[in-house]
C-alpha cells in the first residue's frame, strides 16, 4: 500500500491553513490593541507530511484611540510604547499580512486561507478586527471558519492548554518564551501538524492506494 502525493488544496476543501498568534492589550478585539502578530504556513513534503514552512511575523503599534489594559500587558510583558520593539503601524502591519499570505495561498492553488489558531475565535476576532480597522478590502482569510487546535488537541491528546498538548505530542516548549507570538505560532504549527500526520498514519487521510 502506497499514498500518492497530495497537494495541501486537494487536504483542506481547498482551504489554506495558515496558523496564527496575536499577542493583544486586552480580550476586546473592537476596543484593544493589537500589538503582536504572527504567522506559519505548511506544506506537504515529498514523504506526504505536513510541516511549517513561511513565517511571517510583525510588532504592530497600538491603533490612535486603542485601550490598553495594564493586566494584559503584565501578563505579555510587552511595553507598547518602547522604541526597540520596532513595531510597524496596524495597516502596515495587515496590508503586509494579507500581501504575503494571498501569495502564498495562490502558489498552493488554494482559494480561500482558513486562520488556525489555540482557541482561534479569539486570534480570528482580533484579526478580523484589524482588517476591518484598516478597510483591507482584499482579505485572503475566511470570516468566520477556523481549525481550533484546542478542540483538535482536546480530541486527539486528551489536553487543551498549548504547552501540555505539545509535551503530550512530544514537542518541545519552552515555558520562559511563551506569550511571543512567533514562539506560539511556531509551537502551534508544530501541534497542528503533528495531529494532522498522526491522524494519517492512522489511515485516515489519504486512502491508501495498492501498488
Amino acid at each position: 500500500m502506497t499514498y500518492p502525493h497530495q497537494a495541501l488544496v486537494d487536504r483542506f476543501r481547498g482551504y489554506f491553513p495558515v496558523v496564527i498568534d496575536v499577542e493583544t492589550a486586552g480580550f476586546n478585539a473592537k476596543t484593544d490593541a493589537l500589538l503582536e502578530i504572527a504567522a506559519v504556513t505548511v506544506k506537504y513534503d515529498e514523504f506526504n507530511m505536513l510541516q511549517p514552512d513561511l513565517m511571517f511575523h510583525r510588532h504592530v503599534e497600538p491603533f490612535e484611540g486603542a485601550n490598553l489594559e495594564q493586566a494584559a500587558l503584565d501578563f505579555n510583558g510587552i511595553d507598547p510604547h518602547c522604541a526597540l520593539r520596532g513595531a510597524v503601524t496596524e495597516s502596515e502591519a495587515m496590508k503586509d499580512l494579507c500581501k504575503t499570505i494571498r501569495k502564498a495561498q495562490k502558489a498552493a492553488d488554494c482559494q480561500r486561507s482558513v486562520i488556525v489558531a489555540h482557541n482561534a475565535s479569539f486570534d480570528q476576532g482580533f484579526v478580523n478586527a484589524a482588517i476591518e480597522r484598516c478597510d483591507i478590502k482584499r482579505t485572503p482569510f475566511h470570516p468566520f471558519v477556523s481549525f481550533d487546535t484546542t478542540s483538535l488537541a482536546a480530541l486527539t491528546l486528551g489536553q487543551t492548554v498549548l504547552i501540555r498538548a505539545c509535551h503530550a505530542a512530544g514537542i518541545h516548549f519552552d515555558a520562559k518564551q511563551a506569550h511571543s507570538a512567533l514562539y506560539d505560532a511556531q509551537k502551534t504549527t508544530e501541534l497542528f501538524c503533528y495531529m494532522i500526520n498522526r491522524w494519517q498514519a492512522l489511515g485516515g487521510w489519504p486512502l491508501a492506494v495498492e501498488d
